[in-house]
C-alpha cells in the first residue's frame, strides 16, 4: 500500500497515558489545520468493536493463544482496509491506541508466540508499520493503580 500521510501509534502498558497523550496531539494538531483521525485496537471498526467485546469482555472463553492472535489481526487488518489505509492514501494523520506492538508484548513475550511468526503475519497480510511509535512506560503497578 502506497501511503502518503502518517500513522502514528501508541504503545504502553496499561494505565500509562495512552489516551491523553493521543487527545493532547490530536489537539494539537487540528489546531495547526492538519487533518487528522484517531483509532484504536482492537476496534475502530464495526467487526474490530464486536473482536474487541469478545476478547475483552468474555472472561468466559477460554481463548487459545494462536486464536486470540488472529483475532487481533482480523481486527487489525478490517481496521486497515476501512480506516488506516483509505486516510493514508489522502494524506491524514492516523493516530492509533496500540498497533502491531502490543501483538508482539502481549501474544509474543506474554502468550509465547514467536516474534518471527507475528511479524511474518504482519508482512503477508500487508499491514503498515508505523512512521512512528511512542511507547509510554510505567511501572505495572502504578499503571494499574491509576486505572483502578
Amino acid at each position: 500500500m502506497k501511503k502518503k500521510g502518517l500513522l502514528i501509534t501508541f504503545e504502553g502498558g496499561e494505565g500509562s497515558g495512552k489516551d491523553t497523550q493521543i487527545e493532547l496531539l490530536y489537539d494539537n494538531l487540528i489546531s495547526k489545520k492538519c487533518k487528522v483521525i484517531c483509532t484504536r485496537e482492537p476496534g475502530g471498526t464495526k467487526l474490530g468493536e464486536c473482536i474487541r467485546e469478545l476478547l475483552q469482555n468474555r472472561k468466559d472463553l477460554l481463548i487459545e493463544p494462536g486464536v486470540e492472535l488472529l483475532l487481533y489481526f482480523a481486527s487489525r487488518k478490517q481496521l486497515v482496509y476501512e480506516v488506516i489505509g483509505p486516510a493514508l492514501k489522502e494524506g491524514m494523520i492516523v493516530l492509533s491506541n496500540r498497533f502491531e506492538d502490543s501483538s508482539k508484548a502481549y501474544q509474543g513475550y506474554g502468550r509465547g508466540i514467536s516474534i518471527d511468526h507475528i511479524n511474518h503475519l504482519h508482512r503477508s497480510v500487508k499491514i503498515p508499520k508505523p512512521d512512528l511509535t511512542f511507547l509510554l512506560d510505567i511501572d505495572p503497578a502504578v499503571g494499574l493503580a491509576r486505572i483502578n
